[in-house]
């Protein structure tokens, strides 16, 4: 036996850590998709009660939970000359369904998604989309602690701007009470021209307040998709030697083999889904988040599983969106580049006037630094409002930030160029504060440049002195 494992009557031993207790950082990319969804189901598999957010982890939980996309309704004209053998096909759909959410998971978990949460508002049979279903969603969330980001891909459907603008800036609204989370703003498209939606965009009184906590993307996506469809709803217009018929798909495999491969094959070529930009977007946030950290800017990263842009965008059309001297509100550029395929080509909030909050990546670093700091120090909500709680306090979210630093999330060659932590008496409170209680943190960081700071102030409520 080793001796020095045999314990000494009469002496006691007790470990007593001098380390100060560490933060647990929270998560930073936790998507919630507000919309329509074929079915919405719980872990059990029955029906959800009412708008429930749900996390899921990957695209077949979305399946088993919420199912699938709507079958489209879609027509084909086929041409067929049979001597000599001559074929000609053309796929078309009228009016595809403005329930996307199922296509926009799947560009989501596409572009490096992970967990996220879906907050099915009504069935997709449902006709239409309304404002006043999504406003349930958004409000739904409030009570969830986890969510960080909020995308509605089917709020480009709702028919006027201002309404769906008025929409968004109900999800900023909630983004700057809770301070822990993020909107991701399409453009609405109703031109499909740049100038035109941006103008547009800009001049929406509704959307106008907090704009640091919302980033704007645009144009829309032509993605690699295929559209989901039944062989029974699809026509097919088909003109055979001049003789004109209009058999259902789902009949002309017996019979007419080669009209039947040749709409098959026209669907699949000329049908894809085009999805608003922020799911991918989303995906590209969730897996820079987790390569190099929050404050990597989410651009000059190609989009997956898209082929086209519905709108091509100019040099000087982007210098345009970047910069607005009026309401400020930036627009981030998706763009189609030679040798390096499509990029989200832009990193701002909509406050592209703010000096301080202007980046995407500067205000999501901080909220997750604020969210972090904050739930670590609750813990000593039950403790005295003394020195010994002030030195603890700062001990702790000093360690943290130096961690930060040496990844390279804050500017500096030291520490003290790249942050700083006051708390205490004559630093951040009075002597009041003290006796009512209140423990004042403020936390000064350089997230562009050196000893440039922004800065957090929060407060808790201790025990009084």
């Amino acid at each position: 036996m080793n001796e020095s494992a045999i314990a000494t009557p009469g002496v006691y031993v007790n470990e007593i850590s001098v380390l100060p207790p560490s933060i647990a950082q929270v998560s930073t990319a936790i998507p919630a998709f507000i919309g329509y969804t074929e079915k919405a189901l719980d872990e059990k598999g029955l029906p959800l009660v009412g708008i429930v957010p749900t996390k899921i982890f990957n695209l077949k939980e979305y399946e088993q939970h919420f199912g699938k996309a709507e079958n489209e309704t879609i027509t084909v004209n086929v041409n067929l000359v049979t001597s000599p053998v001559s074929i000609t096909a053309v796929a078309n759909i009228a009016s595809p369904n403005p329930h996307n959410m199922y296509y926009s998971l799947r560009h989501y978990f596409d572009n490096g998604g992970g967990p996220c949460y879906i907050v099915s508002v009504k069935p997709s049979s449902t006709v239409g989309v309304s404002d006043t279903d999504l406003s349930a969603g958004i409000a739904a969330l409030e009570a969830f602690d986890e969510p960080t980001l909020f995308v509605i891909p089917e709020g480009q459907a709702i028919p006027t701007a201002s309404d769906y603008y008025a929409l968004m800036q109900e999800a900023v609204d909630q983004c700057a009470d809770l301070q822990d989370r993020f909107t991701l703003v399409d453009v609405h498209d109703q031109s499909g021209n740049t100038t035109t939606n941006i103008a547009t965009f800009r001049a929406a009184s509704a959307l106008a307040s907090h704009l640091n906590y919302a980033a704007a993307y645009y144009p829309n996506l032509k993605t690699t998709y295929e559209y989901q469809y039944l062989e029974t709803g699809v026509t097919v217009n088909l003109n055979k030697d001049g003789v004109a018929s209009t058999p259902l798909l789902s009949t002309l495999l017996p019979t007419e083999s080669i009209v039947y491969h040749a709409a098959k094959d026209a669907i699949k070529k000329f049908l894809h889904p085009v999805l608003p930009p922020t799911p991918a977007v989303a995906g590209i946030i969730a897996a820079t988040d987790a390569d190099r950290g929050v404050w990597k800017a989410p651009a000059n990263v190609a989009v997956s599983a898209v082929f086209d842009v519905t709108d091509f965008i100019t040099d000087a059309e982007q210098a345009g969106m970047n910069i607005d001297p009026g309401p400020g509100k930036s627009v981030n550029a998706i763009r189609p580049f030679n040798g390096k395929g499509i990029l989200v080509w832009g990193a701002r909030t909509l406050d592209g006037n703010s000096s301080e909050w202007r980046y995407v990546s500067v205000r999501r670093f901080f909220i997750m630094v604020e969210e972090s700091t904050k739930k670590a120090t609750q813990q000593f909500v039950f403790e005295p409002n003394d020195a010994n709680t002030w030195t603890k306090v700062r001990a702790m979210i000093e360690n943290y930030l130096t961690l930060l630093w040496r990844e390279g999330a804050l500017a500096g060659a030291k520490p003290e160029h790249a942050f700083f932590v006051k708390c205490g008496l004559g630093q951040t409170m009075t002597a009041q504060d003290v006796l009512d209680g209140k423990l004042i943190v403020e936390i000064g960081m350089a997230a562009v440049r050196p000893a440039e700071f922004i800065i957090l102030r929060f407060m808790h409520k201790l025990q009084e002195s």
